[in-house]
C-alpha cells in the first residue's frame, strides 16, 4: 500500500452506497480491540483528535461541541429543575462535561458498555473526559437497554448519546427501549436520543418518531450541524412527558451558562425543531 494512502481516515459505513468522508491523518496513536468494537484515536491534520468506533467517525476535538451542546442542552434546559440525569453510550465524557455545567444538577448516571472507551478517553481526550472526575459522576459499564429496565420512576432527563445502530447499540433504536425509557423516567420527564441524519436514515427516523409519538405526550425530533459527520447533520429524537420541546423553554437559566456555550443558544434551540417538508411529511411531525 503506498505510503500516501496510510495519511489518510476514510470512513466506510456509507462506502457501499457511495458515500464516504476522508480525514487526513497525522498519526494514529491508539489502537484497541474490545469484546464489543475496535477503538480508534488518531491525530487530525485539520480536526484535533478524533474517536473512532468500528470504523465510524464519533467525535472530533474541532466540532464536538456542536454535536454534545445540543443533544444536552436542549432537554436540560426545556425540564423546570434536571436533578438527577442518566447518558447512555457517552464514553467520551462529551455530555456529561455540558451536563455538569447546570447547577440544578445532583446526580448523573452514566451507562457505557465499553469501559475502554472511557479508558482511552480519558488518556487522549481530556477536553472531554475530565467530567469523569466530578464526584457527581456514578459509572456503569452496563448494557444501557437493560440498564434502565431495572430503575423505574429514577430520572428527570435520559440523554441517549450512542453510536449507530449496529452491534452493542441496535436494541437503542428498537421500540422495547423507548418503552424502557418511558418508564425510568419520572412522571414529568424528557429523553433525547441520537437519531442519525434525515438525510441518510429517514426510514429509520419514522420509527423512532412514531416510538416517541407512542409513549411520550410531546414528540419532535431536531437536528444539529457536525462538519466530521459524511452527511454534515445529526439529528435527535425529543420524547417528553410533560413539557414541550420549544414553549417550555427556559430562557432565564441559559443565561446562566451562556457565556461557556459555543453554539447552543434559545435561537438555535427552537430553530433546531424546524425541519425540511420531506421529513416533516415522512414523520407526521
Amino acid at each position: 500500500m503506498p505510503v500516501e494512502s496510510l495519511l489518510w481516515f476514510e470512513e466506510k459505513l456509507e462506502y457501499e452506497l457511495g458515500r464516504t468522508i476522508k480525514i487526513k491523518i497525522n498519526k494514529l496513536i491508539e489502537q484497541y480491540d474490545s469484546k464489543f468494537q475496535r477503538i480508534e484515536i488518531y491525530e487530525t491534520k485539520p480536526f484535533g483528535r478524533m474517536l473512532v468506533l468500528d470504523g465510524i467517525i464519533m467525535c472530533t476535538e474541532w466540532d464536538e461541541f456542536t454535536y454534545h451542546e445540543m443533544i444536552t442542552h436542549v432537554p436540560m434546559f426545556t425540564h423546570p429543575m434536571p436533578e438527577n440525569i442518566l447518558v447512555i453510550g457517552g464514553g467520551d465524557g462529551g455530555t456529561i462535561r455540558e451536563v455538569l455545567k447546570h447547577p440544578e444538577v445532583k446526580k448523573i448516571d452514566l451507562c457505557e458498555i465499553d469501559e475502554h472507551v472511557i479508558r482511552l478517553s480519558k488518556q487522549h481526550l481530556q477536553t472531554m473526559s475530565s467530567s469523569f472526575e466530578d464526584n457527581r459522576v456514578s459509572i456503569f459499564n452496563e448494557d444501557g437497554a437493560e440498564f434502565i429496565k431495572k430503575r423505574k420512576n429514577c430520572y428527570d432527563i435520559i440523554i441517549v448519546d450512542s453510536s449507530d445502530p449496529i452491534g452493542a447499540a441496535e436494541e437503542l433504536f428498537k421500540e422495547n427501549f423507548y418503552s424502557s425509557l418511558n418508564d425510568s423516567l419520572k412522571n414529568n420527564g424528557i429523553a433525547v436520543t441520537q437519531s442519525e441524519s434525515f438525510f441518510y436514515d429517514d426510514d429509520l427516523i419514522k420509527d423512532l418518531t412514531g416510538f416517541a409519538k407512542k409513549y411520550f405526550t410531546y414528540p419532535a425530533y431536531f437536528f444539529t450541524l457536525v462538519p466530521t459527520y459524511p452527511s454534515g447533520i445529526i439529528g435527535f429524537t425529543f420524547c417528553s412527558k410533560a413539557y414541550h420541546h420549544t414553549n417550555d423553554l427556559n430562557i432565564d437559566r441559559i443565561s446562566q451558562i451562556q457565556p461557556s456555550l459555543k453554539y447552543y443558544n434559545p435561537d438555535i434551540h427552537k430553530a433546531s425543531f424546524a425541519l425540511p417538508n420531506f421529513i416533516k411529511n415522512k414523520t407526521n411531525l
